[in-house]
């Protein structure tokens, strides 16, 4: 697993930072929806919504490791939404109920920090996390 963190309306890297739109409302709305957008015109981004109703906030999932069906390479945030098949129709889907779940799970690799991909804003905050060691990650 591999995410990062874009903290909201004080982010100028994230899609929250000029307000509520048609595209970020969802990021505006309850924690646990997907919010999902095109991105260079051609792959889909994945983020969880995780800040209460009213606040703007989201994690984007860069990687997951498959554990079950997917052969397809999942280190990125478009090979994993082309892997897993998700697309703007999940836009604001529910994340505990339906197709697309959050589910716990245990892991026993340590957790790392640092900054986020692509992203130059506050490179010295620790805004990407990822799973040690897990061949899942995105280069």
């Amino acid at each position: 697993m591999e995410a990062e963190a874009y903290p909201g309306r004080n982010d100028p890297a994230s899609h929250s930072y000029r307000g509520l739109t048609n595209r970020t409302r969802v990021l505006f709305g309850p924690p646990g929806h997907a919010y999902v957008y095109l991105i260079y015109g051609m792959y889909e981004c994945l983020n969880f919504v995780t800040q209460p109703d009213g606040e703007a906030g989201c994690v984007l999932i860069r990687a997951v490791e498959p554990v079950a069906g997917v052969k397809l390479a999942t280190n990125g945030p478009g090979r994993l939404t082309r892997a897993l098949g998700i697309t703007r129709e999940l836009y604001g889907a529910d994340l505990t109920r339906g197709r697309l779940r959050v589910a716990y799970g245990e892991h026993s690799e340590p957790v790392a920090s640092g900054p986020r991909i692509g992203i130059g804003l506050y490179p010295d905050l620790p805004l990407r996390f990822w799973l040690r060691g897990n061949g899942f990650v995105s280069r």
